[in-house]
């Protein structure tokens, strides 16, 4: 089998295959690895690798597949990218960032724990701006992630590293985590699928754990990979009290959508969005009407205030912790980390209290709006990307020929509504690409904790494109 195959070949398919013999974990990790060594040098979508750790760890795959007596776990031999900001026990974890670029943790995150105990195989961690708090991936530590399908932009943050490794064929499998739409921001920026579960559904690490717009999920290059990695990292657990009980199990079968009525957004009343965003949403929802669905437009009656709420909240809760290390160490963080510590020190308990009342606003109309509807689509993101090293000091986000008002941060992405409404479910499923070659994207929002609809819609609208990457001409040119 040839390495453009098996590179991008999708971890269900892999899985099936070690189960048959057909294909060893020793043969995809050495051409993941290979893929990786060609082609890091342009992205920059890795931080800490494993790789020979790894290979050995296929080599005693391996020979569990050889073994007749069934004993293998659901991610057995499966390479897996896992974002440099959660804990593996002994293995080193930057977070981006000068300040904590020797820490070793001495424990790992729960979804890190269970991924390991399912077969997972760590090759490499994956780049994030520092901290996790932006919306693109550079830092002073790493340097610049930049996206497969055009190196000149970003891959979006704070999940970068994942999703251009996706889109390079450097993991079948990655894990990203979202306060703002950093598990969707990426996965749209590099045309791959990103779950952002509702709140408590995936175990976290304290003490954001506490937040509900915090969030941890998969990032793939298939909906049916999604679901693989879902369903290993969910379920209660002892560590986190808001991990919710009891485990769901998504089923990997669904049935058809014909009958469902769907709404749909192209601005939420808030963004400018890109006029290639727009066209290629348009395509995406005269698929869902090929499919037997109603399709309707609504006005969600949001305003400006939707955006501010939640600025609000990542500022007195994110920016506050990152304040706490810039008292100290403020010289070594980048000016992003800076700007939002700033932020965080100027936040009061009554900004944060107005976070909440505005996030009872936005549900007051989007609950009752959804109680008519199975599903709501909007763009995960108004413009394709920013460019790879954006500079909210100096530059600003335009979109179609407009300056945003928005926030620099968040200015070109409409993920952090989501989470305000963090009991919702999202997947963030690629819809085509941009005349820059950057892809575009779709969030399907569900109703509250009702995962399978958003997987049932997806995989609905997969089958129906084909799915991506399956051909040479829908991957990138690296």
């Amino acid at each position: 089998m040839k390495n453009d195959d098996l590179i991008y070949m999708s971890a269900t398919e892999a899985a099936a295959l070690f189960r048959k013999r057909k294909l060893s974990p020793v043969e995809l990790m050495s051409a993941v690895i290979e893929r990786a060594e060609t082609v890091e040098k342009k992205i920059n979508a890795f931080t800490f690798k494993h790789y020979d750790e790894a290979m050995d760890l296929a080599k005693q795959a391996e020979a569990k597949f050889m073994k007749r007596d069934g004993k293998v776990g659901a991610l057995e031999g499966l390479p897996i990218a896992i974002k440099d900001e959660s804990w593996i026990a002994g293995k080193p974890t930057s977070y981006g960032s000068l300040t904590t670029k020797d820490f070793v943790p001495d424990k790992t995150s729960a979804n890190n724990e269970r991924i390991l105990k399912a077969g997972g195989i760590v090759h490499a961690r994956t780049a994030t701006p520092e901290f996790s708090c932006a919306s693109w991936t550079h830092s002073r530590l790493w340097g610049v992630t930049r996206n497969p399908w055009n190196r000149k932009f970003t891959t979006g943050g704070s999940s970068g590293g994942s999703g251009a490794s996706l889109a390079a064929g450097t993991a079948p499998l990655a894990m990203g985590s979202d306060i703002g739409g950093s598990i969707r921001i990426p996965a749209a920026a590099c045309g791959v699928v990103g779950f952002k579960p509702p709140y408590g559904r995936n175990p976290d690490d304290p003490p954001f754990n506490l937040d509900p717009y915090c969030h941890t999920g998969p990032m793939t290059r298939t909906i049916a990979d999604a679901i693989l990695l879902q369903n290993v990292i969910s379920g209660p657990s002892p560590l986190d009290i808001a991990s919710l009980r009891p485990k769901l199990r998504l089923p990997t079968d669904y049935k058809p959508i014909k009958g469902w009525k769907i709404a749909y957004s192209f601005d939420l009343g808030l963004y400018e969005v890109d006029k290639d965003v727009v066209a290629n949403l348009k395509k995406a929802l005269r698929v869902f009407k090929s499919l037997g669905a109603t399709v309707e437009e609504v006005d969600l009656g949001w305003t400006r205030d939707a955006i501010d709420t939640g600025m609000r909240h990542l500022e007195h809760l994110f920016g506050t912790q990152l304040n706490q290390t810039a008292k100290k160490y403020g010289h070594l963080m980048t000016n992003y980390a800076r700007n939002f510590a700033r932020k965080g020190a100027k936040s009061t308990a009554d900004q944060y209290f107005k976070s909440m009342e505005g996030a009872v606003k936005m549900y007051a109309t989007f609950g009752p709006m959804m109680e008519k509807y199975d599903l709501f689509i909007c763009p995960t993101t108004a413009l394709p990307a920013v460019k790879a090293d954006f500079n909210e000091n100096k530059d600003v986000v335009r979109i179609n020929g407009k300056v945003s008002p928005l926030p620099k941060v968040l200015a070109w992405c409409m993920t952090t509504p989501f989470n305000t409404l963090s009991r919702c479910p999202v997947l963030a499923v690629p819809t085509g690409h941009a005349t820059n070659g950057v892809p575009t994207s779709m969030q399907l929002i569900g109703r509250t904790y009702a995962d399978a609809d958003v997987f049932r819609a997806g995989m609905a609208f997969e089958t129906a494109v084909g799915g991506w990457y399956n051909a040479r001409r829908s991957r990138p040119d690296l």
